[in-house]
């Protein structure tokens, strides 16, 4: 049975840039609700001071998290100039396939750096 993924990335706002992530973020939310229907949960948190990004999603398999690498591609970008990218952490255990789209995604936007948690024990109620 597949395991579910939890995504995590950490960015960097840059300078003045906050407004218009917001709502570049905003956007971003809604073509993937409305463009990746595998995603079972997806939210971007940003810091009270502004400074930082932090995004989180969940993935009922790593099918799903390749899914919505795809479909994002293009959107993750346009968000370049205006963040950037400290690390991503996934929870569970990505393919190949997938951990090849964020080592794309992180070098893109960032340091390049991609984290991987196996899973040591738990349940999951998904």
């Amino acid at each position: 049975m597949a395991q579910p993924l939890v995504y995590v990335d950490t960015s960097d706002v840059r300078q003045g840039a906050r407004g218009e992530l917001e709502r570049a973020i905003e956007e971003l939310a809604k073509f993937v609700e409305a463009n990746v229907p595998e995603v079972l949960a997806y939210s971007v948190h940003l810091s009270d001071d502004g400074g930082e990004m932090t995004v989180v999603h969940v993935h009922a398999d790593s099918a799903s998290l390749e899914s919505h690498l795809e479909a994002g591609g293009p959107a993750f970008r346009e968000l370049a100039d205006l963040v950037t990218l400290k690390a991503i952490h996934v929870y569970g255990e990505p393919s190949e396939r997938a951990l090849e789209q964020l080592r794309a995604k992180a070098r893109a936007l960032g340091s390049g750096q991609v984290v991987v948690h196996t899973r040591a024990a738990g349940f999951s109620r998904l």
